[in-house]
């Protein structure tokens, strides 16, 4: 089955800290792309995978009560959970089980949106 997520957008109100944020606790780096007048910071991903970008858009406003979003941070979680307080970040629910589905950490990154962390 083809995966049911093939791509997200994460609003920020300010590009160049989301890249650091994100750059840090996913542990690869975001990616600036300039399409079509637009400046967008492309999560990381290899073709054919599901990937994301961050963007600046009127019609579209960073939060923490919208849609939650799960991160790849498999055999990294606790790194990626001490990079968010150190990149303007803050943690609301830290690592925990969830069943069968592995571990997770809410997060709320540079802009305000709310996040998972996950891992195996």
């Amino acid at each position: 089955m083809a995966n049911q997520v093939v791509w997200c957008d994460i609003p920020v109100r300010d590009l160049e800290r989301a890249i650091s944020f994100y750059s840090a606790v996913l542990g690869h780096d975001v990616k600036r792309h300039d399409l079509s007048g637009v400046t967008l910071g492309i999560l990381p991903h290899n073709d054919g995978e599901v990937g994301g970008c961050l963007l600046i858009c009127a019609e579209e406003k960073p939060g923490k009560d919208g849609v939650m979003i799960y991160l790849n941070a498999n055999g990294r979680l606790d790194e990626a959970v001490a990079a968010v307080p150190v990149n303007v970040g803050s943690v609301i629910k830290p690592k925990h089980p969830i069943g069968p589905f592995g571990f997770r950490a809410i997060v709320i990154d540079s802009e305000g949106n709310r996040v998972a962390l996950h891992s195996d």
